[in-house]
């Protein structure tokens, strides 16, 4: 074998085990060009507050309330009981495709988990969560 194949090959099965550090994903990329218009600072989104975000009790729920401990697990709303699909696009690749429903959810959801609308940082670090979960 030519030493550019075997080179080539050896990226490629390096590339194969390394795990995957982000999602594209154009909904996320709406709401990191927003947090750059509100805050110039702003660097990235953080996968950690968005873990974070995702298990803190607002009012009386946490988004973990209905969707489990894992976004890769189906949930079940807490006072209809109906089932709820997992988060995670790791286990449910609809999830986070259409801008409009991913906005109509975070203000549903955030008034009735935290009592209050989600930030767009906060919004960012909770996709980026949900994303990264393998």
């Amino acid at each position: 074998m030519k030493s550019t194949q075997y080179f080539s090959h050896l990226l490629v099965g390096l590339a194969m085990t390394l795990p995957l550090v982000s999602i594209a994903n154009p909904i996320l990329d709406g709401y990191k060009a927003q947090a750059k218009h509100e805050n110039a600072a702003f660097k990235d989104f953080s996968v950690a507050a968005g873990q974070k975000l995702y298990t803190t009790k607002g009012t009386d729920l946490s988004c973990s309330s209905c969707h489990t401990d894992s976004p890769k697990t189906a949930g079940k709303h807490v006072k209809t009981n109906k089932v709820i699909e997992p988060l995670a696009p790791s286990a449910n690749p609809k999830r986070f495709t259409d801008a409009a429903n991913v906005e109509k959810w975070f203000k549903r959801n955030c008034s009735d988990a935290l009592g209050r609308a989600c930030t767009t940082q906060e919004k960012g670090d909770f996709m980026a969560y949900v994303l990264s979960v393998n």
